[in-house]
C-alpha cells in the first residue's frame, strides 16, 4: 500500500471526483457513511454523540456525520468552531442540510462556549485534517486542551487535530484520539511512534476513491501489507531437500548471554533455513547444543567471547551477526576482519552494531545490500542523534543510500529504509513483543529468508512481517504482559500457516 501525502490525497479526491465521475459533496456524504458505519459497529451503546467541528472539509465531514446519526435515532449535538470565515463549499452545504432535521448547533465563539462532556458521550473530533500547516494557539489550542482533558471516549476524523502529516509535531498541542477513522489509506503522520499517544488506534476506511491513481502515482513510503507478502512469499517446493534452502551462519554470544544466540538459532530454523550452524564462545558449546539440536555448532577458541572467525566463512549462504556478542576489542577485531572477507549481504544486530558504532571507519565496507536492524538506540550510537523520529526517518534513508545498506529500525510499525530511497513500514506487531530477546528472534528470520535465496529487500520485508504476525498470535493466545521474545518463535509456524492460507484464497 502505497502511503501519499496530503497533496496526493487531495489530488486522489479530485481524480476520483473527475474520473468516476462523483461529486465532492457525494464524496464527503460516501465517507461519512463509513464512519457512521464504523461508529454503529463499535459503539452499539452509545447514545449521545458531541461532534466538534471546523469549518473546513473536515469540519463538512462532522456535520455529515451528524445528521447521518441524528436519522438513526441517535442524540446528536453539534458544536462549530467560529472563525471568521465561512467555510468550505461543501461545509456549507452540509450545514444547510443539518439544519433541516432537530440537531442542536452551537457556536464556539469563547472558552464560555466550550462544551460539557458526560459519561455517556461519545466525542467527534472534526475540527481540523490533514491540511493543517502551522500549529494551533488561540480560542483553537484552547479547545483542544479542553477536550483533552475529559475521561470520555474521543474519534478522529482523518487525523487527530492539530497534528502534522509529514513532519514531527512534538510539543504541539494535538486531540489526544481514542479512536483515528481515516480513509482509503495511511497516512506517515500514524505510523511514527512519536504520534502514538495521539493516533490511538488508527481505522482505514475504504471510501472508494479511484483505484487507478495508485497505479500512477510514485510514493517513497510503502505499508507492507498482507498483498504485499503474498507476493513476495515463496512456499515451500514439494519436492524440496535442505541443500535448496540455504546454509546460515549466526555468530554470537559471550559469557552470560548464550540466551541471545540460542533465540536466534531456532528462529532460524523454524523459519526454513536448510542448515544453521552457530558460532559462539566455547562457554556455550553445551548450552546451545542440548536447547538447539537441530544446529550445528563450531566454537570460538576463546572461553568466554567472539575473538575469530569460523574457517571457510563464504561457504555460508547467509550471515546474521551480533545476538549476545559483546563488544570487546578482539570480537570488534573479528568483526572487521569478517567484513573484508565475507562479501554477500549479512545481517547486523545488537552488539555487531555496537561493535562496528566503536569502529565508524568500517561502516563503508559493509557488503551491498547488508541489512542492520537497529533499535533507536543502536542507531544514534551508529549515526547521531535526531531530534525525532521524522529526523530519524530521514537520516536512516540518507545513510541506507550513502553507504548502500538497509537499515531496519525497529519500534512501533518498524520502518525500513532501502538504498533505493523507498521505504516500508510494517503493519504487524505489538507492545508485548517489547521485551529482550525480540530483536535476536527477528535476526533469525531475516538470516533465514536471505539464506534461502529471498533478495535482501524482500527478506527484510517478509522478516518484519512474519516477526510481527507471530508475536501478534502470541499476544493474542497468552496476552502481551505474559508473552516471552520464545514464544514469537513458537508461533512462527502458525504465521506461516496463515501466510498459506491467504495466498491460497488469492491464487
Amino acid at each position: 500500500m502505497k502511503i501519499f501525502s496530503a497533496d496526493q490525497i487531495r489530488k486522489w479526491d479530485q481524480y476520483t471526483i473527475h474520473y468516476e465521475p462523483i461529486a465532492s459533496i457525494d464524496l464527503m456524504e460516501r465517507a461519512a457513511k463509513k464512519c457512521v458505519q464504523w461508529l454503529l459497529d463499535n459503539f452499539l451503546k452509545a447514545k449521545s454523540f458531541k461532534i466538534i467541528c471546523g469549518k473546513g472539509n473536515n469540519g463538512g465531514d462532522g456535520l455529515a456525520i451528524a445528521r447521518l446519526l441524528s436519522e438513526k435515532g441517535l442524540n446528536v449535538e453539534v458544536y462549530i468552531l467560529e472563525s471568521g470565515k465561512l467555510g468550505t463549499e461543501d461545509f456549507q452545504t452540509n450545514l444547510q442540510r443539518l439544519h433541516i432535521i432537530p440537531v442542536n448547533i452551537r457556536y464556539i465563539q469563547s472558552p464560555e462556549h466550550f462544551p460539557s462532556f458526560e459519561k455517556s458521550d461519545i466525542i467527534i473530533d472534526a475540527l481540523y485534517g490533514s491540511g493543517i500547516n502551522k500549529p494551533l494557539e488561540g480560542l483553537n489550542e484552547k479547545l483542544v486542551q479542553h477536550i483533552n482533558n475529559t475521561k470520555y471516549k474521543v474519534i478522529s476524523i482523518d487525523v487527530p487535530s492539530g497534528l502534522f502529516m509529514a513532519e514531527s509535531s512534538s510539543g504541539h498541542t494535538i486531540i489526544q484520539a481514542d479512536h483515528t477513522l481515516s480513509f482509503q489509506t495511511q497516512k506517515l503522520s500514524l505510523l511514527v511512534a512519536e504520534n502514538a499517544p495521539c493516533v490511538g488506534e488508527v481505522h482505514i476506511l475504504d471510501i472508494g476513491l479511484h483505484p487507478k491513481f495508485t497505479d500512477q502515482e510514485e510514493s517513497d513510503f510503502h505499508l507492507i501489507t498482507i498483498g504485499l507478502i503474498t507476493k513476495i512469499f515463496i512456499p515451500r517446493q514439494p519436492n524440496a531437500h535442505k541443500g535448496i534452502y540455504g546454509h546460515a551462519l549466526i555468530i554470537g554470544g559471550s559469557n552470560g548471554k548464550i540466551g541471545a544466540v540460542i533465540l536466534a538459532t531456532k528462529a532460524c530454523l523454524h523459519t526454513g533455513a536448510g542448515l544453521t550452524t552457530s558460532y559462539l564462545p566455547f562457554c556455550g558449546y553445551n548450552i546451545l547444543q542440548i536447547a538447539t539440536p537441530e544446529a550445528m555448532v563450531i566454537t570460538d577458541k576463546n572461553e568466554n567471547q567472539i575473538t575469530g572467525l569460523p574457517p571457510d566463512i563464504q561457504k555460508y549462504s547467509a550471515l546474521g551477526i551480533g545476538p549476545g556478542m559483546g563488544t570487546a576489542s578482539e570480537t570488534q577485531k573479528a568483526l572487521v576482519e569478517l567484513i573484508q572477507l565475507y562479501n554477500k549481504p549479512m545481517v547486523i544486530d545488537a552488539d555487531g552494531l555496537n561493535c562496528f558504532a566503536l569502529r565508524k571507519d568500517s561502516l563503508m565496507h559493509f557488503p551491498p545490500y547488508s541489512i542492520l536492524t537497529p533499535h533507536p538506540k543502536e542507531f544514534e550510537r551508529l549515526f547521531g542523534e535526531s531530534k525525532n523520529d521524522f529526523e530519524r526517518i530521514t537520516l536512516a534513508r540518507k545513510k541506507a543510500k550513502e553507504l548502500n545498506v538497509i537499515i531496519i529500525l525497529k519500534g512501533h510499525h518498524t520502518f525500513i529504509a532501502t538504498p533505493t530511497g523507498r521505504g516500508y513500514f510494517n503493519s504487524t506487531g505489538n507492545a508485548g513483543m517489547a521485551k529482550g530477546g525480540s530483536g535476536d528472534v527477528l535476526t533469525g528470520i531475516i538470516t533465514s529468508f536471505l539464506a534461502q535465496g529471498y533478495t535482501p529487500i524482500d527478506a527484510s520485508i517478509l522478516g518484519v512481517y512474519i516477526h510481527g504476525l507471530a508475536g501478534d498470535i502470541a499476544a493474542e493466545t497468552l496476552s502481551k504482559e505474559s508473552m516471552l521474545a520464545t514464544d514469537i518463535i513458537h508461533f512462527i509456524g502458525h504465521a506461516f500457516k496463515l501466510l498459506n492460507e491467504k495466498r491460497s484464497i488469492k491464487l
